[in-house]
């Protein structure tokens, strides 16, 4: 049983080899020619202001966190999809129902002033 692994085992040997000996092989041979524009931080080709320790608002973090949540809701919709057919009325309600909560939630952070940016 064992015996079935070898060839993913040779294969992760060689990956690993190959990934490890390219890092190796651009560091020894690569110019190292370091200077100020190229250590500079990119923020898509605006120069950067201020510190790197600047404070966000809290309003960004709830914005980030409702994307989230929104996000990983509509994910649920695409293995319903696949096994609609088997699950007939039964899935149909269900999902019904699972997006009439996430409405109601839209709706109460709308309502709240959630997805206002000041």
């Amino acid at each position: 049983m064992l015996l079935a692994y070898v060839p993913i085992l040779i294969l992760l040997i060689v990956v690993l080899g190959f990934a490890i000996s390219n890092i190796i092989i651009s560091a020894l041979l690569g110019r190292h020619r370091p200077s100020e524009e190229k250590l500079s931080p990119y923020e898509c080709g605006i120069e950067p202001t201020g510190t790197a320790r600047e404070r966000f608002s809290v309003k960004f973090y709830l914005i980030a966190m409702m994307f989230v949540i929104f996000d990983i809701e509509v994910v649920f919709l695409y293995p319903w999809a696949v096994v609609f057919k088997s699950l007939k009325l039964f899935g149909l309600i269900e999902m019904a129902i699972f997006i009439i909560i996430l409405l109601i939630c839209y709706a109460y952070i709308w309502k709240r002033g959630g997805f206002e940016w000041e």
